[in-house]
């Protein structure tokens, strides 16, 4: 799934940032991921988590691979 514009799926953050599904599922239950649940789903906003990359970039390094 492509990345169409700056809001995004978990499924194409999960292509964005070229990691698994359930690694993003449990930043965002712990709640170090900046996302907004719309019904059942979460959105991510493109701009927000390119921020929340530059602000930790070796914090969450490990949880991403």
């Amino acid at each position: 799934m492509a990345v169409v514009d700056n809001i995004m799926t978990i499924e194409a953050l999960a292509e964005y940032l070229k990691v698994s599904q359930s690694t993003l599922y449990k930043l965002v239950q712990d709640g170090r991921l900046p996302c907004q649940k719309v019904g059942k789903c979460w959105r991510f906003h493109r701009e927000a988590i390119d921020g929340w990359l530059k602000q930790h970039p070796r914090k969450y390094h490990e949880e991403l691979q």
